[in-house]
């Protein structure tokens, strides 16, 4: 395997990864309006889900694909 990304996988990485931002500003904002308590637990997993991907993201962005 190379050593490094190439330019449209970094690419696709950005695009994954502004997607999974707007993912979780969305789940963090509709579980404080929920009203209902098992949608508000589904919607904090989710938010809960969605910044392990966005760090595990970062950290291969920020290793630049050196380490899988």
């Amino acid at each position: 395997m190379t050593k490094h990304l190439g330019l449209h996988e970094t690419l696709d990485l950005h695009e994954l990864l502004a997607f999974k931002n707007l993912c979780l500003t969305k789940s963090t904002t509709m579980s404080k309006l929920a009203q209902d308590e098992e949608l508000q637990t589904i919607l904090e997993a989710d938010a809960a889900a969605g910044i392990q991907h966005i760090q595990q993201i970062q950290r291969f962005l920020t290793n630049r694909g050196e380490q899988v």
